[in-house]
């Protein structure tokens, strides 16, 4: 997966970058502005996702001894969330009262929800895009019994949240998120490598214990993911959301350039 033997540092960024691997599933569709940056410079991008959600089945699930009906809310933070809370509602054959609440991080997961109900009769209450902009929103229906459907690995913004504001709420470990196996890329050499969560990091030495950044640029999207990078002892060279790139693409393109004006 590394580049070349040479030793960490800066005269990798004089590099050219000529193939990237995107560690996330192949888009559905020729729109991808990965595909603008291929096309644009004459670079090679991959598709590979470097991690995986496996469902918890409802027997397993049921261990936890979690009952959803004895809740009135229920917050979701991503469609994987709302796919399992219900799936494990189908299988245990648990009808969702048309009283139940709830609270979502964004838009684009509340509409999400269109999947599974019919959202003029439900109560539903959204955030902005992030933990925080919800947390305004909880702060209004302290007197709810919170259910939140989660990953084996999640982020400790909401729960924290939760307890330290006193809510009655339940964490629900309803799939877990695992390691993709990655050994056909093991003699697959990129000049950059973008991650977009800490289990991706995670992922890469779990497939590949001895890996070496030598002359690879690595790409991080959002702060944990960056934390995640330096806590691995990896350098970062590309850090997304920019002011001027608050995509990946836009963060890459904005190192490519920068770059290339050195040369």
């Amino acid at each position: 997966m590394a580049d070349g033997k040479a030793e960490l540092g800066a005269d990798r960024h004089s590099k050219k970058i000529t193939s990237i691997l995107v560690t996330q599933p192949k888009p559905a569709n020729d729109n991808s502005p990965y595909l603008g940056i291929a096309e644009k410079y004459g670079i090679k991008v991959d598709f590979r996702a470097f991690i995986e959600i496996e469902p918890v089945p409802y027997k397993e699930f049921r261990k936890d001894k979690v009952n959803i009906l004895d809740h009135t809310a229920v917050i979701f933070t991503s469609r994987n969330a709302v796919d399992h809370f219900f799936r494990i509602c189908a299988e245990g054959k648990i009808e969702v009262p048309a009283e139940m609440k709830y609270f979502c991080i964004s838009d684009q997961t509340a509409y999400y929800l269109q999947k599974y109900i019919v959202l003029r009769k439900r109560k539903l209450f959204i955030g902005g895009k992030t933990a925080s902009d919800l947390f305004e929103v909880l702060k209004k229906h302290k007197n709810e019994k919170f259910l939140y459907p989660c990953s084996n690995i999640r982020k400790e913004d909401i729960p924290e949240f939760m307890r330290a504001n006193g809510f009655d709420f339940t964490e629900a470990t309803m799939y877990k998120t695992v390691a993709s196996d990655l050994s056909d890329l093991a003699e697959v050499k990129y000049d950059c490598i973008a991650f977009f969560s800490p289990s991706g990091i995670s992922s890469l030495f779990v497939n590949f214990p001895d890996f070496k950044q030598n002359n690879t640029r690595i790409a991080a999207f959002g702060p944990t993911t960056a934390q995640a990078v330096r806590d691995a002892g990896l350098e970062l060279d590309i850090e997304a959301p920019m002011p001027n790139a608050p995509s990946m693409t836009g963060a890459i393109e904005v190192y490519i350039q920068q770059h290339s004006k050195k040369k």
